[in-house]
């Protein structure tokens, strides 16, 4: 209980406060950055029912009641950090979109351009990180609907929309004729992630570069479309008997 006390008023001795005795508002937000980094720790390790409010507020070095009067409760600051996650994701898909904006004379192809962002969403949703927070979010998603409906209204919706402006743009460009751009970002995010990110989240092991031809060849097919170039329509009607490639299941 000593030790406890000791740490408690050390924390508070180190946040610098204003005359009238609460942190200024540059301590304020650097305790608020620091807890959010602590929760988001533990909770990773953890996972959610044994990260608790003590735990997190003594690594943090903050008080219980700072934790409670900021977040209301052990959802609430999940939350917190669950959004802090989800705008981590989203970022490499704004990027493109900002990117392309800014960028519409660039000499890279579309498809190279979609296998770039493709590489960096397959990176960061097969993270260990993300990984663990899909973990968490299925277990706790019946106790706490609220917290999986944020996931996929911030998180998931999100993507999608983001994905859809970029399309858009595409689209505009000339680049791309897309009847429905939204359901075309839903398809390109399932098909560049879904895989991978369900073995992982399995726990069923899978070589990244594997993956990573994977979500080429499926760009592909999404640049192509089911039909496939003209072409490649005649051989096949000149040959009906020629085996078709098919990738190990």
């Amino acid at each position: 209980m000593g030790l406890t006390a000791t740490k408690v008023r050390a924390a508070k001795r180190s946040v610098t406060k204003s005359r009238g005795g609460r942190p200024t508002r540059d301590a304020a937000i650097e305790r608020d950055q620091r807890l959010i980094e602590v929760a988001t720790r533990l909770f990773l390790e953890r996972g959610f029912d044994a990260t608790s409010i003590d735990a997190v507020a003594e690594a943090a070095r903050v008080s219980k009641p700072t934790v409670y009067v900021q977040y209301g409760d052990k959802r609430g600051l999940f939350t917190a950090v669950l959004r802090r996650e989800i705008a981590r994701w989203l970022a490499p898909l704004a990027a493109a979109a900002s990117d392309i904006r800014v960028d519409s004379a660039s000499d890279r192809s579309v498809e190279q351009r979609l296998i770039d962002l493709g590489r960096q969403l397959l990176i960061l949703n097969c993270s260990a990180d993300s990984i663990a927070f899909s973990r968490i979010l299925t277990a706790q998603a019946i106790n706490f609907p609220e917290v999986a409906k944020l996931a996929v209204d911030e998180g998931w919706s999100k993507a999608v929309a983001t994905t859809a402006e970029f399309f858009d743009q595409l689209v505009d460009s000339g680049a791309l004729d897309l009847e429905d751009t939204t359901i075309a970002a839903e398809t390109f995010l399932n098909m560049v992630v879904g895989h991978a990110h369900r073995m992982a989240t399995f726990g069923i092991p899978f070589e990244l570069e594997a993956a990573e031809q994977r979500m080429e060849v499926s760009i592909r097919l999404f640049l192509a479309g089911a039909v496939g170039p003209p072409d490649r329509l005649r051989d096949a009607g000149k040959d009906p008997t020629k085996p078709r490639r098919r990738s190990p299941r």
